[in-house]
C-alpha cells in the first residue's frame, strides 16, 4: 500500500541563486560612495546607483530568479532615496533571513574634509539643498549613525584621493579573483601644475612636438585627431612606443606577481592638455581589452581653465 501522500505531485525544488555577493555601499554624501561603485564595476559586478532601499529586495528577487546570470552586484543607497533611506536597516536584515550573501560598505570622513569636497563641486547638500552644508552633514550624521554601527566594513576616506581609496577597495573589499586583476590608471599631467603625487610610473613626453604653439590646435585636447596627428608628426611618438610598450608589457607582471592591486602610470607634457593626454589614451586603448588588467585613464590637468 502506498504511503499517504504518494500520488500527490512534488512541488520542484526552487533554482539556487547564483548570486555570489551583493555588496550595499552607503555612507556619507562626498565620502566617495561613487569611487568605491566604480571599482565594483570594474571588477564585473553589475552595479545600480542611487537605488532607494525598497527596491533592493525586488532587484535581488530579479538575480534569484533562474534565468538570472548576476553573480556579483554592488548598489549605492543614500540619503538621497529621501524618506524610504529609514527602511534600509531593515532591508539588510532581510537579506539575512533570505540568506543571500551580502555586505554594507560604509564610506566615512571627517566633517572638514565633506565640507571641502561640497565646496570644490559646488554641489548643494542633499538633505540642505536650501540651507548650509554643514547642517545638511549634521542631519546626515543623525540619519547614518544607526546604520554606520551595523556596516561590515566602515572606510574613512579623510586624506584619502580617488587613487587611494580605488587602490583600497580593490585591494580589500573584492573577492579574491577579482582582486587579482591588476588596476592600471593612465594618468595625464601638467608639470607647470606640479607632479601627480600618487605615480608609480612617471614619463616626461616634452620631448613629442607641442600643439600649444599651433593657433588651430591650441583649444583642442590630446583626444582629438588632429592633435595626435601632430604630435606624431616627425615619428617620434611611433619610436617612443616601441621602446614603451615592450617595457610596461615587462612590468605589469611583475607588479601583479608582487601583489600590487593598483599602478598609476603617469604621464606628463608642459600643461597636461596635448601630448600627455594623447598618449594617456593611446595607452588606455592598447591595455584597455587585457583581462588580467581593470584600465582607466584621467587627465588631471586637461579640463584646466584653457591656454
Amino acid at each position: 500500500m502506498a504511503p499517504a501522500g504518494a500520488d500527490e505531485p512534488v512541488a520542484p525544488a526552487a533554482a539556487p541563486s547564483r548570486l555570489q555577493d551583493l555588496v550595499v555601499i552607503t555612507g556619507f554624501s562626498g565620502a566617495g560612495k561613487s569611487t568605491a561603485m566604480n571599482v565594483f564595476e570594474d571588477a564585473g559586478y553589475f552595479c545600480v546607483d542611487n537605488l532607494p532601499p525598497e527596491m533592493i529586495r525586488g532587484l535581488v528577487d530579479l538575480f534569484m530568479h533562474e534565468g538570472s546570470k548576476v553573480e556579483h552586484a554592488a548598489v549605492v543607497s543614500d540619503v538621497r532615496g529621501g524618506e524610504f533611506f529609514d527602511a534600509l536597516s531593515a532591508v539588510v536584515d532581510g537579506l539575512t533571513t533570505l540568506q543571500v550573501a551580502h555586505r554594507v560598505l560604509f564610506l566615512d570622513a571627517d566633517e572638514q574634509t565633506l565640507m571641502n569636497r561640497y565646496k570644490e563641486t559646488r554641489r548643494r547638500h542633499p538633505l540642505a539643498p536650501t540651507s548650509s552644508i554643514a547642517t545638511g552633514i549634521a542631519a546626515e550624521q543623525a540619519a547614518l549613525e544607526p546604520l554606520k554601527a551595523r556596516a561590515d566594513f566602515v572606510v574613512d576616506t579623510t586624506g584619502l584621493s580617488a587613487a587611494d581609496l580605488r587602490r583600497r577597495i580593490a585591494a580589500e573589499y573584492l573577492p579574491r579573483a577579482n582582486a587579482g586583476r591588476l588596476a592600471v590608471t593612465f594618468q595625464s599631467f601638467g608639470f607647470k601644475h606640479g607632479p601627480p603625487r600618487d605615480a608609480d610610473l612617471a614619463f616626461d613626453v616634452r620631448f613629442l612636438p607641442n600643439p600649444y604653439y599651433v593657433p588651430e590646435l591650441r583649444l583642442l585636447t590630446g583626444r582629438d585627431a588632429q592633435v595626435v596627428d601632430y604630435v606624431a608628426r616627425d615619428g617620434h611618438l611611433s619610436d617612443f612606443y616601441d621602446r614603451l610598450i615592450p617595457l610596461l608589457d615587462f612590468l605589469l607582471p611583475q607588479y601583479q606577481a608582487e601583489g600590487k592591486s593598483h599602478l598609476v602610470v603617469a604621464v606628463g607634457c608642459t600643461g597636461g592638455r596635448h601630448r600627455s593626454v594623447a598618449v594617456s589614451e593611446h595607452l588606455a586603448s592598447r591595455y584597455g581589452g587585457r583581462e588580467d588588467l581593470v584600465v582607466e585613464v584621467t587627465h588631471r590637468d586637461a579640463g584646466r581653465a584653457k591656454p
